[in-house]
């Protein structure tokens, strides 16, 4: 879907926060049967952050926020609404966003969570664009935050070793003419849902002694299927922002894919033809953040100078539903 260029929404402010432990390949050596070669070469992580006992998904979201304000210059009751994406909230109910709301101290906000696996974080930032074009917002804070390994199964090593804790956030306002988020694209194909999926818990399989037994209180995914949903999902998902945008993929100046698989983002970019070069890559570092993901590295790419005034910027991410999304941004600098 194209952004107008009436009431268009960019990016004011951004923010991040990762727990201070950090999780090694060496660490999980002495956990499961793997080790540092066999996880770096499958997946190009090395390291990830892990929470404290006493931190849960909006203690993270709660940082990331404060930052974010910061740096666009804004406090909590400059915000007219609060959306949280995240796969490990809180509690079911109240939502996390409104955990957030109340210790952030924005008065004024609005606040729910958005579940849209690891692209919750781009459908958020798409849902946020439209409550600013049409008028009914001037400031809106979008987090993805995640706390991954409270559903980790740390028995088995084809997961364990993926997955990490964080949070990003970014203030979303007015955006002076030529700039701001041109366009973004929303999938899903429920029919793989079964591929990545966290089975009790909800009304189909409610919390029992069996339930737990079985460890179906953890994340279980069908790995090579998921490889070959991302790879795909990333680059159809850039092609139809970019179009909605009216570019094309030689207009890229920088993109900024979900981090969950180094393999995955070198077979999408490579098929999109965009050299690594202009590339954001952390899952080295952080692991697959799911929501917080695609802000983490976001902020990175911002803060090392990679990302330029007037520079056309992709985000795009896939996650569990199945879903895949993304958005197309000309990337300004505010002042």
């Amino acid at each position: 879907m194209p952004m107008t260029e009436q009431n268009r929404a960019g990016i004011l402010g951004i923010g991040v926060y990762v727990p201070e432990k950090v999780l090694t390949n060496d660490d999980l050596e002495k956990m499961v049967d793997t080790n540092d070669e066999w996880i770096r070469s499958r997946s190009g992580i090395r390291e990830r952050h892990i929470a404290a006992p006493e931190e849960a998904t909006s203690d993270l979201a709660l940082q990331a926020a404060r930052n974010a304000l910061a740096d666009a210059g804004l406090k909590p009751d400059d915000i007219d609404l609060i959306i949280v994406a995240t796969n490990t909230p809180d509690t079911l109910f109240p939502a996390t966003a409104c955990l957030v709301q109340d210790k952030l101290g924005a008065r004024k906000a609005g606040a729910f969570d958005l579940l849209a696996g690891c692209t919750g974080f781009i459908y958020a930032l798409s849902v946020g664009t439209q409550f600013i074009s049409a008028g009914a917002c001037k400031h809106v804070l979008v987090v993805g935050a995640e706390t991954l390994s409270r559903i980790t199964n740390w028995e088995d090593r084809n997961t364990c070793v993926l997955f990490g804790d964080g949070a990003g956030a970014v203030v979303l306002g007015p955006a002076p003419a030529g700039r701001g988020i041109l366009s973004s694209m929303l999938g899903s194909d429920g029919s793989g849902g079964p591929l990545l999926d966290l089975p009790a818990g909800g009304s189909r399989l409610p919390a029992t002694s069996e339930t737990v037994d079985k460890k179906l209180h953890f994340l279980h995914m069908n790995g090579r299927e998921v490889f070959k949903f991302a790879v795909k999902a990333i680059e159809d998902g850039t092609l139809e922002a970019l179009a909605a945008a009216g570019l094309k993929k030689e207009d890229v100046n920088f993109l900024i894919p979900h981090q969950a698989n180094i393999r995955i983002i070198e077979a999408a970019t490579k098929r999109l033809g965009i050299s690594l070069d202009n590339v954001q890559i952390n899952v080295d570092r952080y692991g697959n953040t799911s929501t917080a993901s695609v802000p983490l590295a976001l902020y990175e790419a911002v803060r090392e100078g990679r990302i330029k005034d007037g520079d056309n910027i992709v985000l795009v991410a896939f996650g569990a539903g199945l879903t895949w999304a993304a958005a197309v941004m000309r990337w300004f600098v505010n002042k």
